[in-house]
């Protein structure tokens, strides 16, 4: 096994860091365009939203498979060979001209980009030990939030100077270069152990995960404080380009780097795990969202900032948590049960557009702020219930 701080360990977790980093730049790359891709393709703010969401939604149904699938066949070949295929689509969507064609190749890129984070924190628990797999799950993390805060600065600089189709250019070199180091780093598997391809055990294996509450709670929070995190970004693009502030593609892609302290929640993850439980951390990390929600309605670009400084903050300590969790807890398919939790991630990402249109609709962003609440609200009350069950449990013991 590898054990925490080794030199094996560093090498593998920067190697995952780095494809981390290259898949959710890929992913997000067209959140600070939204607004250019609405004025240029005439499309409302839901139809431009979907170049967002609609690579997320196929991102989490292929879930479904590459977790199970690499339980059989292993798991260092599919994430290399998917993540080469979503930097091919990359270069295609450098050289389409129809809002049709964008959307079948960021559909088609959501599938392959898929393949890494079903596998990533599987592949951990296979090579790593207990405590290293908690400290690189963290940083893996950070990985994910440097990755979405890359691919949206990307979008948005060269976005705004060149044109969209120019940033896709750019994402297609960075992305060749981070494949590259990708595939040199990772170490081969030593603590793989193969189970046999049997789609009726992958069945029960994923009802299993389902039926087990402890999972279905962390699946909930993760999914659903996602459904809102993310897709408030994709709002506040909308206000922040209309009057008065009127900003440009490359003033709204330098909002992400509010990740950032997502960045940091991540990394310390680890360090804050042995101070509090996990339950604790994903309450707290709830509480923060909540919080830095409220605070964005002040009519100031200032205070929006810091709202979303905290959300991320808050956001990336609660998903860490939540990570981390169903690793500790999954009795078998460890794979399987870290896709699935992935599955309701990137769902709620996909959808929580959707669900916040109405809210937008009618009163704007104070109303996509009402809708964030009563999401997070329930959230917060889910990971309540598990703080209460660990303790109880602690006390029976």
């Amino acid at each position: 096994m590898i054990e925490q701080n080794s030199a094996s360990y560093w090498r593998a977790t920067l190697a995952l860091c780095i494809g981390s980093i290259i898949v959710f730049a890929n992913v997000y790359i067209t959140q600070p365009l939204l607004p250019m891709l609405a004025d240029e393709l005439s499309l409302s703010a839901l139809e431009s939203s979907l170049t967002l969401t609609l690579a997320t939604l196929t991102l989490g149904l292929s879930l479904l498979f590459y977790g199970p699938l690499s339980d059989s066949l292993g798991r260092r070949w599919i994430m290399l060979l998917t993540m080469a295929g979503a930097v091919g689509c990359t270069a295609l969507l450098s050289q389409v001209e129809s809002y049709s064609q964008l959307l079948l190749l960021r559909a088609l890129q959501g599938v392959l980009l898929g393949g890494l984070p079903a596998i990533a924190i599987a592949w951990m628990g296979d090579e790593f030990s207990a405590k290293a797999m908690t400290s690189a799950v963290g940083i893996y993390i950070a990985g994910n939030t440097l990755g979405g805060l890359g691919g949206r600065l990307v979008g948005g600089f060269v976005g705004e100077y060149q044109g969209w189709n120019s940033a896709f250019e750019v994402m297609f070199l960075i992305s060749v270069v981070g494949l590259a180091l990708f595939a040199l780093l990772l170490p081969r598997s030593r603590g793989f152990s193969a189970q046999p391809l049997d789609p009726g055990r992958m069945s029960r294996a994923m009802l299993n995960h389902l039926r087990n509450p402890l999972l279905l709670a962390a699946y909930l929070i993760g999914g659903f404080n996602l459904f809102i995190f993310v897709n408030q970004y994709s709002y506040i693009t909308f206000v922040l380009a209309a009057p008065p502030w009127n900003l440009p593609a490359s003033m709204l892609g330098l909002l992400f780097l509010t990740y950032l302290s997502g960045t940091i929640g991540s990394a310390c993850c680890g360090q804050l795990a042995s101070r509090f439980s996990l339950p604790q951390l994903m309450s707290g990390g709830i509480v923060l969202l909540m919080l830095g929600t409220v605070l964005t309605l002040l009519p100031w670009l200032e205070t929006i900032i810091a709202g979303f400084l905290i959300n991320a903050f808050g956001f990336f300590v609660t998903h860490s948590s939540a990570s981390s969790w169903v690793g500790q807890h999954a009795e078998s398919d460890r794979a399987s049960a870290s896709s699935l939790y992935l599955v309701f991630y990137y769902l709620g990402s996909s959808t929580g557009g959707f669900y916040l249109a109405p809210f937008w609709q009618a009163s704007g962003w104070s109303g996509v702020v009402v809708g964030s609440l009563l999401v997070l609200s329930l959230t917060f009350a889910v990971s309540l219930w598990l703080w209460k069950g660990q303790a109880s449990q602690r006390l029976a013991i």
